[in-house]
């Protein structure tokens, strides 16, 4: 191949990559689930927070391992529903006591495959609470997440949610 061609190859080989990053990010997925719990916060917070428990009782996080503060990297295993177990490491990006807390997980690097999971509890001022789980995924990778992937991880958020819901309504 001659000398002339390579700043053309170049080129295409810049506007594909380029294409593909603008491709991943107006392709970003959202999983969005809620559940309406008869707690208070700081109850539903206990149960939410007490890590160390829920290879015991949740369904989907299998388990979660290390110091969660903001910055810091945990481990996290998972299990979306009909899947099997699949661990990472992501970086806690908020932890605020009886309210929130948010990571996100990176496929070797930013940009690839990410997901920014985000728990909220909502004080509804009446005995109650809604707890929120949702998920952004996005990156280069994301033509390759497949609905039933989706599904499957929106089910074992729902299933998380629910087991949550029974331990903190239990008198």
């Amino acid at each position: 191949m001659s000398s002339c061609n390579k700043p053309t190859q170049m080129k295409h080989l810049i506007t594909v990559v380029l294409g593909l990053l603008l491709v991943s990010t107006v392709r970003a997925k959202e999983i969005k689930t809620e559940i309406l719990i008869s707690a208070s916060t700081e109850k539903v917070w206990a149960i939410f927070s007490d890590f160390k428990n829920y290879p015991k009782w949740n369904p989907f996080i299998k388990s979660l391992t290390g110091e969660v503060k903001v910055g810091e990297k945990i481990n996290v295993t998972i299990q979306p529903y009909d899947s099997k177990p699949m661990s990472f490491k992501p970086k806690v990006l908020v932890f605020e006591t009886n309210k929130e807390m948010r990571w996100i997980g990176r496929l070797l690097f930013g940009g690839l495959f990410d997901g920014k999971h985000q728990f909220e509890i909502i004080d509804n001022h009446n005995g109650t609470v809604t707890f929120k789980q949702s998920e952004v995924f996005k990156g280069i990778l994301m033509p390759f997440f497949s609905k039933k992937k989706m599904e499957n991880t929106r089910k074992g958020y729902e299933a998380m949610n629910q087991q949550l819901k029974e331990l903190a309504e239990q008198k």
